[in-house]
């Protein structure tokens, strides 16, 4: 039903929003043991048995350390001018620290750097998206450890030193949430570890490595190179179940400890007051100085978001599924979550509902003073098969037209929203669902690394040219 929408779609939004594309290093690179990467805990994840779907990893991925001229080709012929991906902190330095700095890591990233600009297209990059060097979880505990923010900005500093003269966006982490909650709350991601207490201790350690790094870039970088910095957040929105002010507390508290855990801090000084509450000892404190790092240390506010669900007040015995999946630690919220069983639904069986998309900028705009703010993923996984050489994604198309729609409505309303990344430019892999998960808009045939345009980019090339 959007086949032809594209024109007139693209007019709703300011003739210098950034239209993007987005991926992440462990997803497409491959090459895991090439040029002088060190391995991560992802490495160490997809080789335990029973952690990944098949047992599949990012050994191969999308070959796009091999592969990258090609890729920015494809994303020029799309049309979009701006390619967020992230850089793999094991290939600039091995072992996580700065005695094992890496030149061929360097030069990997400063050849994608100068295809893209060569193309047209802006590099937005990523410092972190969850790819830790493995000898920084074995010798100091990964995230948990106190020294783990200074050498994250050692990192970042040599990344700005050699990529600053031609990158001017960069973002620090990529959803601190995941890495917190799936990574150490739950135990389904990197590292593996399930606590009800780490994940808080984890979260202040990445909030002070994205302040640190930002210090670096603003202290030594930023004003002779003229770029921005930032953090993305994750958000699905979380609607009242019902009318009542119970379910009602309980939407907004279930979005503070999804969204204000990592964005309150940065924009207003402290963590949410009913995470203190709810969390007590176990949720660290934000020291004077600390306080001092974080507020203000984003450019920009950078939101990766996917999807909705009803949020309802519960007590400490929250529904079991609810504890696992999109809510974090849902005891701690005291909430149960569920959706309409009315609404569609993406192969990682996420409800489709654009208007919370629009419904959730509209909240980060009233609480935040209205951020210039950039979706730096949205997207939508569903099983594609090429058929006589077209891959005719439907679904994908619909639900980018449904929830760009609500991105205009959003700008309309007041909401200073600059950009959209669509994730993702090609099918990856897709971290503990192995191959199994298509969110791309080119196809990738994962025995010969061919790409195919699947519609969906082909009606964002339709969207750009309006």
């Amino acid at each position: 039903m959007n086949r032809g929408v594209s024109t007139s779609l693209v007019k709703r939004f300011p003739d210098d929003f950034v239209w993007g594309t987005a991926t992440s290093s462990y997803q497409i690179e491959g090459a895991a043991s090439e040029g002088g990467r060190g391995p991560s805990i992802w490495d160490v994840f997809c080789a335990t048995p029973g952690k990944v779907e098949n047992g599949e990893s990012g050994d191969v991925a999308c070959d796009h350390y091999h592969r990258y001229e090609e890729d920015v080709k494809l994303m020029a012929e799309m049309g979009v001018r701006a390619y967020r991906f992230s850089i793999s902190w094991s290939r600039i330095f091995s072992d996580g620290t700065a005695s094992s700095f890496n030149q061929a890591g360097i030069d990997f990233y400063s050849r994608l750097i100068d295809c893209c600009l060569s193309n047209g297209i802006e590099p937005w990059v990523t410092l972190y998206h969850w790819d830790l060097p493995q000898n920084l979880q074995e010798s100091i505990g990964g995230w948990l450890s106190e020294d783990i923010s200074d050498l994250f900005a050692q990192y970042a500093d040599v990344c700005f030193q050699h990529f600053g003269d031609r990158v001017t966006h960069w973002i620090t982490v990529n959803e601190a949430w995941v890495v917190s909650i799936l990574g150490h709350g739950q135990g389904v991601f990197a590292p593996g570890h399930v606590s009800n207490s780490e994940p808080y201790k984890v979260a202040h350690n990445l909030l002070l490595a994205h302040g640190k790094a930002v210090r670096v870039y603003r202290e030594k970088y930023q004003t002779e190179q003229g770029g921005v910095i930032g953090i993305t957040n994750n958000c699905d929105w979380r609607e009242p179940l019902t009318e009542s002010v119970e379910d009602k507390e309980a939407a907004q508290r279930a979005l503070e400890f999804f969204l204000g855990w990592f964005a309150d801090p940065i924009y207003l000084g402290d963590y949410p007051e009913c995470m203190k509450a709810n969390v007590g000892d176990r949720l660290p404190v934000i020291s004077d100085e600390e306080r001092e790092l974080l507020l203000g240390s984003s450019d920009f506010f950078g939101l990766n978001h996917y999807t909705t669900m009803f949020a309802a007040h519960a007590g400490r015995e929250v529904k079991k599924q609810a504890v696992y999946g999109n809510g974090g630690l849902s005891e701690d919220q005291q909430i149960d979550l569920s959706v309409d069983e009315s609404w569609l639904k993406t192969d990682m069986q996420w409800a489709v509902v654009p208007w919370g998309c629009r419904k959730l900028l509209e909240w980060i705009s009233d609480r935040y003073q209205n951020p210039p703010i950039y979706i730096t993923e949205n997207g939508c996984a569903y099983d594609d098969e090429i058929v006589d050489g077209v891959v005719d994604d439907q679904r994908r198309v619909d639900y980018y037209a449904s929830y760009l729609n609500e991105c205009a409505n959003a700008i309309e309303n007041g909401v200073n929203l600059k950009g959209y990344f669509a994730w993702s430019f090609m099918d990856n892999f897709e971290w503990a669902s192995g191959y199994d998960k298509r969110f791309g808009i080119h196809h990738v045939d994962f025995s010969t690394g061919v790409r195919t345009p699947k519609n969906s980019a082909k009606w964002f090339k339709s969207l750009l040219r309006g």
